[in-house]
């Protein structure tokens, strides 16, 4: 396979914005598409995508557009970069001009709520059995945009794509891993936003570092359990995907999920901290699919449960930790089978 070198990224977030720059600084010939025409014509204008990277310049030589079409005219790989509550109606207006065999590069962390899919599977879902990869890890939009080090993993069955992708994203500040288990990968990098959420609330409450070292472990054992249940393989969890990126959403400032609950930690409504928000915490929407997976495969997550618990059934966080706490002694140490 070719390598990858004319490539559209559906999505001017921050993560969206910051792979543009990433593929444009190598020399790519990147096409960057957003959503909403006005702020398009925006970016065009300032070069600097003030509400969701601001202070890092758009170099004027990079291409933006709202057309869907243009954005997949003659492109040999798309980066679906859009949140996941709107991934699917995003995809079914690309759909129409999409090319056959087009392979998708998916950087969405998240998990719908109506049909439980992944976001690679909502993908496939609309695009028909699209070729879809992955790039997945502990990698803030922020940093990456500032060229600060980087590591990710790309996933897919076929090596070749992923030698392709490798290629295209490689640089000397962005170091590009490739994996196989395209079901880990995705499970531990959408469900450790619910984790993140539970982080912020116990920094909301003043807890210290001993709660957050419990937290962020045994968060994990969670997330493998789910990943394993849903055919994932364990020591996938160990890795960027998993533990990486766990780490850095439950500690970075930047985490948007943490933010949620750390803003519910100090006393806050959800809806009133979400209203405040100019970007998506995929971590409030994945938390509702992680509960409904979890009964649908008798997985046990008592973290993610209580976080439910507190976003949408209004538990008071300090109760959620306590019936966290006084659940029956067992032993640490158990098969994820």
């Amino acid at each position: 396979m070719k390598p990858f070198r004319r490539i559209s990224v559906l999505g001017n977030g921050g993560w969206g914005t910051a792979l543009s720059l990433l593929l444009h600084k190598k020399g790519c010939d990147v096409l960057l598409w957003g959503n909403t025409p006005n702020y398009v014509e925006f970016l065009k204008e300032k070069r600097e995508n003030v509400k969701y990277l601001p202070g890092i310049p758009i170099p004027p030589d990079l291409p933006l557009t709202d057309d869907l079409a243009e954005a997949a005219d003659g492109r040999e790989l798309v980066v679906a970069a859009i949140p996941t509550p709107y991934l699917r109606s995003v995809m079914e207006r690309f759909e129409p001009h999409y090319a056959v065999g087009t392979t998708v590069l998916s950087v969405v962390k998240g998990i719908e709520n109506d049909s439980l899919l992944l976001a690679s599977g909502v993908i496939r879902d609309v695009l028909g059995d699209a070729p879809v990869a992955l790039m997945m890890g502990p990698c803030h939009a922020e940093e990456v945009a500032r060229s600060l080090p980087t590591t990710v993993v790309v996933s897919n069955k076929d090596d070749e794509v992923c030698d392709a992708i490798q290629e295209a994203f490689f640089t000397d500040r962005f170091r590009v891993y490739t994996s196989h288990d395209t079901v880990g990968v995705e499970v531990g990098a959408a469900v450790k936003n619910v984790i993140a959420i539970a982080a912020g609330i116990c920094d909301g409450l003043q807890f210290g570092d001993n709660t957050k070292a419990a937290l962020i472990t045994r968060g994990l054992v969670e997330i493998s359990r789910l990943g394993v249940s849903l055919g994932g393989e364990k020591a996938t969890f160990s890795g960027l995907t998993g533990l990486g990126d766990l780490i850095t959403t439950c500690i970075s400032p930047y985490g948007r999920n943490r933010h949620v609950g750390l803003e519910i930690g100090r006393g806050k409504k959800l809806k009133e901290v979400m209203d405040k928000m100019e970007q998506v915490a995929e971590g409030v929407f994945t938390t509702r699919s992680v509960k409904l997976l979890a009964e649908r495969h008798g997985v046990d997550m008592p973290i993610c449960h209580e976080v439910y618990s507190v976003l949408y059934d209004d538990k008071d966080p300090l109760r959620a930790v306590g019936d966290l706490m006084m659940r029956t002694p067992k032993a640490e140490l158990e098969e994820l089978e």
